[in-house]
């Protein structure tokens, strides 16, 4: 007869016991029994049963536990642990009831309604080494956990449990007596929220403590300059280190939306500093980097992490608004909410969706006039609609999006993005030096912004300082890869290089605008001029000869300068002239 088949399967195991428990069975049995009794029933079931957990048997004062997450195992204990604090506050050490928590991942073997095997063994053997009131889990179990959850962990080393054959990495989450009472709820704010919590250095290093925490506190200093963002203080934040609280009720207790958190590692002379957003009203991440350093100069380490986690906090978080509001009926948007929704549609980049943007623009003014983005948005969308949308002439209506920019700015002048559309539009008017001025002022505000940072390289561009320019749109390119203003940006790095007379490099960028946007037949003009200043006369015809539109504005734009329309103008005429 073949051996009978052992069924297997991977589980969290959460194994705990009562410290000290024949020393208060020996001093008072009924007494102890009652107590313990009434932990399990008003305390532990309930818990167990709210994340999931199983009893697999009670021994005594034991009880083993299987989760199916270790996330749940971990937040179950680590609030058993709390609860127990909290009821022990006012008990003599004679009658006060401690557990000691041990939890691991590992394969187990089922056996009707029990389970047995290492998996199970190390649990207990980690239960056993636990102090009262703490949780030991194994290196299995802190490797699903460690970027879940907002736990300080203590690394135990490498320790040779009992009757287990191999060594097992220990952490240690010190709870007992010492756990935060639960904070009450507050109510989320009228715009985006976040809370930058203190990153775990997971070094022992003192050293790395202070420059995790140097660099949180810029985090929290660079993310406060984004006007629309409600950013907690680190004097709030920061009451939450070293304590085992999940994502979730730090949002809950600081009245947030979105958490952003992480750790640092050094080795050697490089460091390891991992970050990720998470949206705590549903746990689901935003988004998540890893930066590898060399630490030769530990202060321009923190301060090029730091300008790279905020720069990219701000499109990561506009993005997550703009889905949050596209599940909502327009009727309940309010102010900052239409205004998202506009965005999305002004980023979708078609002249019906041009036309929902301003809509949306409009009713975030309706809702709020007071409110800044609504007006530099409906400013936008008006200047995308003459110049890309529309073959009526510029003066007939550039003004009014330029007034638009104007009230933003008015409305708050602390505004970043307010000041670098207000710059993009003195631009559009041919004011080359008063929106440069316009857009170092948006710089200053907040230099992390990879859309301020764009229209600076705008401005500077077509105002003729070139070099700067294309380094800014690198800049911003760098600071925000996924950005749905990429294609744009590449637009004006092309046209700033055509402008330059660099033909070579201006062909090869403005063909990733073709790549990225097939429609713009800017490009494609262009395209045909560089080819033709280059002498390549036979593909600058064919080139000019699949451009289906013909603006006849062509011949002067407004923002340009006279001697760089110049050069686009003969370029288009010679390839036009092969084609005769």
């Amino acid at each position: 007869m073949p051996p009978e088949r052992i069924e297997r399967k991977l589980a969290a195991i959460l194994a705990a016991d009562v410290a000290g428990y024949s020393r208060l069975m020996g001093a008072d049995e009924e007494g102890t029994l009652a107590r313990l009794k009434a932990c399990r029933r008003e305390l532990m079931d309930p818990e167990i049963a709210e994340h999931r957990g199983r009893v697999v048997k009670t021994t005594g004062d034991g009880i083993l536990i299987e989760f199916p997450s270790v996330v749940d195992a971990v937040r179950c204990a680590m609030d058993v642990q709390r609860d127990m604090a909290e009821r022990n506050a006012d008990v003599t050490d004679e009658q006060r009831i401690e557990f000691r928590v041990g939890i691991n991942l590992g394969d187990i073997m089922i056996d009707a309604e029990d389970i047995h095997g290492d998996g199970v063994n190390i649990a207990a053997r980690l239960e056993s080494i636990a102090e009262p009131g703490s949780i030991c889990i194994s290196d299995s179990s802190y490797q699903q956990v460690r970027d879940k959850l907002t736990i300080h962990f203590e690394d135990m080393g490498v320790q040779q449990l009992k009757n287990i054959a191999r060594p097992v990495r220990v952490y240690r989450v010190p709870i007992g007596r010492s756990a935060p009472r639960e904070r009450p709820a507050l109510a989320l704010p009228d715009k985006p929220s976040i809370a930058v919590l203190s990153f775990q250095n997971m070094s022992g290093d003192p050293e790395q403590e202070y420059f995790a925490d140097g660099m949180v506190e810029d985090i929290i200093t660079e993310l406060s300059r984004i006007r629309w963002l409600f950013v907690i203080a680190r004097n709030s934040t920061f009451t939450y280190k070293g304590q085992a609280v999940a994502v979730k009720q730090v949002a809950r207790e600081l009245g947030v939306r979105y958490v952003l958190e992480g750790s640092v590692r050094k080795g050697g002379n490089r460091v390891r500093v991992t970050a990720q957003m998470i949206d705590a009203t549903s746990g689901a991440h935003i988004w998540a980097e890893r930066y590898d350093r060399d630490l030769s100069d530990i202060f321009a380490v923190q301060d090029e992490i730091t300008a790279s986690v905020a720069g990219v906090i701000e499109p990561a978080l506009a993005e997550a608004e703009q889905q949050r509001v596209l599940r909502k009926p327009p009727e309940r948007l309010d102010a900052w909410e239409a205004y998202q929704r506009g965005l999305w549609h002004f980023n979708k980049y078609g002249p019906e969706e041009n036309q929902t943007a301003q809509t949306f623009f409009r009713q975030a003014i309706a809702l709020d006039p007071n409110f800044a983005p609504g007006h530099y948005g409906y400013a936008l969308a008006l200047q995308w609609e003459i110049w890309h949308f529309s073959t009526r002439p510029f003066s007939e209506v550039q003004g009014i999006p330029l007034e638009e920019a104007r009230i933003a700015v008015s409305l708050d002048d602390k505004d970043a993005t307010a000041h670098a559309v207000l710059a993009h539009m003195r631009m559009w008017d041919g004011e080359w030096e008063a929106a440069i001025a316009e857009a170092r002022t948006a710089l200053v505000l907040n230099s992390n912004s990879s859309f301020v940072i764009s229209m600076l390289g705008c401005v500077l561009g077509f105002g003729g300082y070139r070099e700067e320019a294309l380094d800014r749109l690198r800049q911003a390119m760098r600071a925000s890869p996924h950005d749905p203003l990429t294609w744009l940006w590449t637009v004006w790095t092309g046209v700033i290089q055509f402008n330059s007379r660099k033909f070579d490099a201006a062909l090869e960028t403005l063909h990733q605008v073709v790549r990225l946007r097939p429609g713009f037949t800017q490009a494609q003009v262009l395209i045909a001029a560089s080819l033709a200043d280059l002498g390549r006369l036979d593909e600058a015809r064919d080139v000019l000869s699949r451009v289906q539109v013909r603006d006849p504005r062509y011949q002067q734009m407004p923002w340009t300068r006279p001697e760089d329309n110049a050069l686009r103008v003969e370029g288009v005429r010679l390839a036009a002239g092969e084609m005769k």
